[in-house]
């Protein structure tokens, strides 16, 4: 099975506050997180979590991934790039990718809304926006306030397109 999920800032006190989530410590967000995505995603299932993963020193981040189902690829975000693709993959990544990329020859996965036109074939799955939705069929946001801060399978998302 495959999943999307993005905007999980894993060990980011702020956020809390800055996107309103329900919980009172950046401990008790991560614990949920974790709980969540493992009680959906199987070891052998896909994950693309696009962007914005986790702030901290390489050790933390790699006890995070080391606690999630599936494979894990990440699709680099405003707040990941300050580190490289490699430096992400040694945290244990499946895998790291830097820019937007099509999926399913239907489907742009990206951080950031792609801005795309009436003639383009393309839904573009994307967060960065936490609690904004872009208005009409053509954009997905699928940060974790959106998605109830557990990762949304890929059949849901295409059923609805």
């Amino acid at each position: 099975m495959v999943y999307f999920y993005s905007d999980s800032h894993f060990g980011h006190q702020n956020i809390i506050k800055y996107t309103n989530r329900p919980f009172k410590t950046v401990e008790e967000m991560d614990k949920k997180l974790i709980d969540n995505w493992n009680s959906i995603v199987n070891k052998d299932d896909k994950v693309f979590v696009l962007g914005d993963f986790c702030f901290g020193k390489k050790e933390r981040v790699k006890q995070v991934v080391s606690k999630l189902n599936g494979m894990i690829v990440l699709i680099m975000g405003n707040h990941d790039r300050h580190r490289t693709a490699s430096w992400w993959r040694d945290c244990g990544f499946f895998q790291v990718i830097e820019y937007p990329i099509i999926y399913k020859d239907s489907y742009i996965l990206s951080h950031e809304p792609v801005s795309l036109n009436e003639h383009m074939p393309y839904v573009n799955i994307d967060g960065h926006k936490h609690h904004l939705n872009i208005e009409g069929d053509s954009h997905i946001n699928v940060s974790v306030e959106q998605i109830s801060y557990t990762p949304v399978p890929a059949h849901k998302i295409m059923q609805s397109n």
